[in-house]
């Protein structure tokens, strides 16, 4: 049984999402087609709506070619035909036969995309890194193309510097292209600097809904990660290694006070925290198995005191 949980807007688009969104570079990874489909049905019939990926996901994993992600989340929307009521977000610049952001690349990698999901449109086309090598005038025109085609709603940027999302709305303001609605930087509680240093304000500003990816730090602020031997056999043990520090233990301690306050895990602690945030619509969080879904879905519904806050901010500074 589908249960509704309460939506929030993305930026000042018409995008209304669950406060949580489902990470989905898991899929065709650490996750197997079935296992993936798992999940997303636990995702769903929780309330959740909104799933985040990429054509280049899970490029890196051994016999891989990318889109094994999108081709994933393509069958289980049409098996299950709820295309309509799930927000799809995914990305363009990284898969090895699109690499960049010229004109061309964009239109030809959104087709292919659009094959993969089994879909007609993309809700929030985002792009995933910045090509300088393009001029931001080509890429913007390209993005406000496939919005006027209908095949892409809303557009979005990851991984970009302020100064560089500031000139894609200038460009877009003066040549009346559809504008930017959505920021994916990488921000938690264990690295905040690159976020809130330019792009919070910026964000704030410009009413751009952001949606952090790292949200748990490569599972760092799960807690499950806290001597160098749990690291072995992880499959992103060296991503959360580099938090494995006397800063980063710090902050697991208050995180640790924290979620037993409210009887709950770490990770669901840490996830709420980011929705406190300048900017912040709702954390992006990936799910191996449908068992780690809970915790995850927890911190959409979990408000952190002031006083909480302040001590994870402290902890984290």
């Amino acid at each position: 049984m589908r249960t509704l949980e309460t939506s929030v807007p993305i930026g000042l688009s018409d995008l209304h999402v669950h406060p949580l969104a489902l990470g989905g570079n898991v899929f065709g990874w650490t996750a197997s087609e079935a296992v993936s489909h798992n999940v997303l049905d636990a995702f769903y019939n929780a309330g959740g709506n909104f799933v985040d990926t990429a054509d280049v996901y899970s490029v890196w994993a051994p016999g891989n070619a990318g889109g094994e992600s999108e081709n994933i989340l393509g069958l289980w929307l049409s098996q299950r035909g709820n295309r309509e009521h799930v927000v799809v977000a995914t990305k363009v610049s990284q898969h090895p036969n699109f690499p960049g952001l010229s004109a061309d690349n964009v239109r030809a990698a959104a087709e292919a995309s659009l094959n993969r999901l089994s879909t007609d449109y993309i809700d929030l086309y985002y792009a995933h890194f910045d090509d300088e090598q393009t001029p931001l005038e080509e890429t913007a025109a390209a993005f406000d193309a496939l919005v006027r085609s209908g095949k892409v709603r809303h557009i979005g940027l990851s991984n970009y510097r302020a100064d560089r999302v500031a000139a894609w709305l200038r460009i877009a303001d003066e040549q009346g292209y559809a504008r930017p609605v959505a920021l994916q930087p990488g921000y938690n509680l264990v690295d905040r600097g690159g976020y809130e240093s330019e792009l919070a304000p910026l964000a704030v500003t410009e009413q751009l809904g952001v949606l952090p990816y790292y949200g748990l730090a490569s599972g760092f602020l799960t807690g499950k990660y806290r001597t160098t031997a749990d690291l072995e056999g992880a499959a992103r043990s060296g991503a959360a290694g580099k938090y494995l520090n006397e800063a980063g233990l710090g902050v697991l301690t208050v995180l640790d006070e924290v979620a037993a306050h409210h009887d709950v895990e770490p990770a669901t602690v840490a996830l709420a925290w980011l929705r406190t945030r300048p900017g912040v619509v709702a954390p992006i969080a990936s799910a191996r198995t449908a068992d780690q879904l809970p915790a995850l879905l927890a911190s959409a519904t979990l408000d952190l005191s002031s006083d909480e806050v302040s001590a994870l901010d402290a902890a984290s500074a």
